[in-house]
């Protein structure tokens, strides 16, 4: 996995790209009650605006971690956003992303870079 400064990690399965956020992230914003996901066939550059998450504590954006497009996002978070809360790592991923080229996520953090950075 690769994670980006934004609390986000990145899991390659086969010639796409999961994203999600990642524990530390989930347990910030407190009980998640909405997401908002992405379109199918969206093409996002980095940094732009793709999910909207919503928890009792504040309204988050969850922003591209790199380019690409958006080719399937997780219905399941929508019918359960707590899902968010209970398995960030796994069947909590928002959406998976084509991109053209794979080794852009060599630029990303490891685990171990990301641990450090949160202390």
């Amino acid at each position: 996995m690769k994670y980006t400064k934004d609390h986000e990690w990145l899991r390659v399965d086969g010639d796409l790209v999961v994203v999600g956020i990642t524990e530390h992230a989930a347990t910030a914003l407190g009980d998640v009650v909405f997401v908002e996901l992405p379109e199918v066939e969206t093409v996002v550059a980095e940094g732009d605006e793709v999910c909207v998450i919503e928890s009792v504590k504040a309204a988050s954006d969850i922003l591209a971690p790199v380019d690409g497009e958006i080719v399937e996002v997780n219905e399941k978070l929508t019918e359960n956003p707590g899902l968010v809360n209970e398995d960030p790592l796994g069947t909590a991923w928002f959406f998976k992303m084509k991109l053209d080229d794979l080794s852009v996520l060599d630029d990303l953090m490891d685990e171990d870079e990301y641990n450090e950075l949160i202390g």
